[in-house]
């Protein structure tokens, strides 16, 4: 992302995220985990330390459906760890959280997640309703026996 990816508006300034921010990310992320007993987790190869990317339950108040998300960083895209941690936690999520309607909320634009929720075998439900007001996610739906 480009550093003037910034827009402002007469009381506003949206700015890409740096790294004085990320005790104010890791709060909100750490808060899910507290109030709700579940969260992204951070994903690295077994016996390292380095994070891959983060992937997990998440139900933010409001949220009309359970999500399981996911981010990989640089570097960890193509070498199917997004696939693996993600099919690890939909089994998690149905298992210990009782989940059963399962979502993936993805940009339009992410052609990487898409091919992802499709070989989780998720399905497009074009009929789901949005995150949130203005949202304009295409919402994979993850079959009860897929995964």
């Amino acid at each position: 992302m480009s550093s003037n990816a910034t827009i402002t508006t007469d009381r506003l300034t949206l700015r890409p995220i740096q790294k004085r921010d990320a005790e104010a990310m890791t709060a909100m992320m750490l808060g899910h985990w507290e109030m709700r007993g579940y969260g992204l987790w951070a994903v690295t190869e077994t016996g390292a330390a380095d994070i891959l990317g983060m992937v997990g339950p998440f139900f933010p108040d409001g949220w009309p459906e359970t999500e399981i998300g996911w981010v990989m960083f640089d570097g960890a895209e193509g070498k199917g760890y997004a696939f693996e941690a993600a099919k690890a936690a939909i089994s998690d999520a149905r298992t210990r959280l009782g989940w059963r309607d399962i979502v993936h909320y993805i940009n339009p634009e992410n052609s990487r997640s898409i091919a992802l929720a499709e070989r989780l075998g998720a399905v497009l439900d074009p009929n789901a309703e949005q995150p949130k007001p203005g949202s304009h996610a295409l919402i994979y739906r993850q079959p009860q026996e897929a995964a």
